[in-house]
């Protein structure tokens, strides 16, 4: 089996965490009803459907996690306090929504009548003995594997991307070069806010907000009657930018507002734009180059990946919303990493990655 690694598990950055309700496309999903009940298998930790997840699957997945983030950032990784809350529970969430799309997309395959190859499925099972050999016993018995699971585990992994791949077959790979174009402006910002002690944004009163106006109007005079830019940006810019890159595809953009976008677009080379208005301050942009290549070909990539985001999402949301999700609610609570030093084992993911992932 050959995945591009441009289109490697995409499906999986669209993090859809099903047993908090969360659509694909970040918004709640009102379909989506979680249930959490009894009258699991002994070890089961969710059941999706006729599909379920064991103690020993989830260990897996949890523990090379684990041991990938300390093999980083030292095993006192967990021990830190992070503003978004436990790294451990959100690495516990992660791995969970994982193993819980992965599992929704076998029942995804059935639908469609898709399955693994003779070939592929060879491949599966020399991956699940490469990486069965490289355990020890102490973690053999801690996660409680069999090569046999770990072959289980990369199947479904493998079905999931070929799911995904047959999902967005149609997605159309042409992209224009006008549609994906970035443009190169200066900037000279004037802002209409002020900063508080704790670095929270305080708008201007009316009369301050039209003087600052007046200013911008000023020098746009000003720059119309010969003044240079450059010399104008680096007098009068409250912004340290010199230069900024705009794509057409806003999601490229970052923190540059829409009103900006709009009005760079419509600029020729050397053009100066008359007083844009945003909601932090006003600008004035000159355009240095209508055609940036470079960003314009990696915007490509970009509007790529979201076309099959979007159309992975569209189909993937509504069989999620007509599906049963059932959540082993005490087992996962008292589900735990294993923190033991014979327990090394970081390498599943990087395992699949040579059997299945070419360049």
């Amino acid at each position: 089996m050959v995945i591009d690694m441009k289109n490697r598990f995409v499906f999986l950055t669209v993090c859809c965490l099903i047993f908090l309700g969360i659509s694909a496309c970040g918004g709640i999903n009102e379909n989506t009803e979680v249930v959490l009940t009894t009258g699991f298998q002994k070890d089961e930790v969710f059941r999706i459907e006729s599909a379920s997840a064991m103690l020993n699957e989830v260990m897996v997945y949890l523990t090379n996690t684990q041991n990938q983030y300390e093999t980083v950032y030292g095993d006192n990784i967990w021990d830190k306090e992070f503003p978004e809350g436990s790294l451990k529970n959100r690495v516990k969430e992660t791995v969970l929504a994982k193993i819980a799309q992965i599992k929704t997309m076998t029942l995804l395959a059935g639908n469609y009548g898709i399955a693994l190859s003779e070939e592929e499925e060879l491949i599966v099972q020399a991956a699940a003995k490469e990486y069965y050999k490289s355990l020890n016993q102490t973690e053999i018995e801690t996660m409680q594997v069999t090569e046999e699971l770990i072959a289980q585990l990369y199947r479904e992994y493998a079905l999931a991307d070929k799911v995904y791949q047959y999902i967005i077959k149609d997605v159309n790979p042409e992209i224009s070069d006008d549609e994906a174009r970035s443009i190169i402006v200066s900037p000279i910002f004037l802002g209409t806010y002020s900063l508080d002690q704790e670095g929270n944004k305080i708008p201007f009163e009316e009369n301050e907000k039209n003087e600052v106006y007046s200013t911008a109007v000023t020098l746009k005079k000003q720059l119309d009657e010969g003044e240079a830019f450059s010399t104008y940006m680096q007098l009068y810019s409250e912004d340290s930018v010199r230069s900024l890159t705009i794509g057409k595809f806003s999601a490229d953009n970052g923190q540059v507002e829409q009103e900006v976008v709009d009005a760079a677009f419509l600029l020729g080379n050397g053009e100066i734009s008359d007083v844009i208005e945003t909601s932090n301050g006003f600008y004035i942009l000159q355009c240095v180059s209508t055609f940036d290549l470079e960003e314009t070909n990696r915007n490509k990539i970009v509007i790529l990946e979201q076309r099959k985001k979007e159309a992975f999402s569209q189909e993937y949301d509504t069989f999620v919303a007509s599906i049963k999700k059932n959540l082993n609610e005490k087992l996962w609570e008292e589900l735990n990493f294993i923190h033991d030093e014979q327990v090394t084992t970081a390498s599943f993911f990087d395992v699949f990655d040579r059997y299945f992932i070419v360049e």
